[in-house]
């Protein structure tokens, strides 16, 4: 059960409201997830709205590889909400079964095209390591440009961000959700 109450729009203040009819008009939903805990302050609601729009629909990253992204974020953060949300997402956007069960138990997929490598790399080594080699950026940035890099670059911090969020709240799962992680191994 989520820590922060789920605003009816009847409940919402005008702000809040125009916020939400934006969200729902963009993404076609308005479910419990992040957006639901944002609109507790509007001013942060607002512009992480406007760039998630930007980030999900309109970067020059083909959905597959974005939806990678979103996965190994997912996965980092062990967060359930957002990989629920995304792996079904992933498979439609044409990434593996097996690509997606790998990164659920933390391992490298097999058999990724040479796109999703770089991409599953770079993620990894930046939410792991805190760092990219030299070697792995120039590489992702020959391969997306300087334009793609950033995009990556930004889609994994906002989805991080989002992450956090849902993680923090514990926002309660969609109804609909049909994917869940393992849990992690605690050692």
């Amino acid at each position: 059960m989520s820590r922060l109450p789920n605003l009816s729009p009847d409940r919402m203040s005008p702000e809040q409201r125009r916020i939400h009819d934006e969200v729902v008009a963009s993404r076609g939903t308005w479910s419990n997830g992040p957006f639901s805990q944002l609109i507790h302050q509007p001013r942060i609601a607002e512009p992480t709205h406007r760039l998630g729009e930007f980030i999900r629909y309109h970067t020059s990253l083909v959905p597959r590889l974005s939806e990678l992204a979103i996965l190994v974020v997912a996965r980092h953060w062990d967060c359930q909400f957002e990989w629920s949300i995304h792996a079904p997402i992933a498979l439609k956007s044409g990434l593996g079964a097996a690509t997606v069960e790998a990164i659920a138990n933390r391992r490298r997929p097999t058999g990724l095209r040479d796109d999703e490598g770089i991409v599953y790399d770079y993620a990894t080594e930046l939410l792991q390591r805190h760092q990219v080699a030299d070697e792995l950026y120039a590489t992702a940035t020959r391969l997306f440009g300087t334009v793609g890099i950033v995009e990556l670059t930004s889609l994994l911090g906002y989805y991080s961000m989002l992450a956090l969020s849902l993680n923090s709240h514990q926002a309660s799962m969609p109804e609909e959700a049909q994917s869940a992680l393992p849990p992690r191994l605690r050692i």
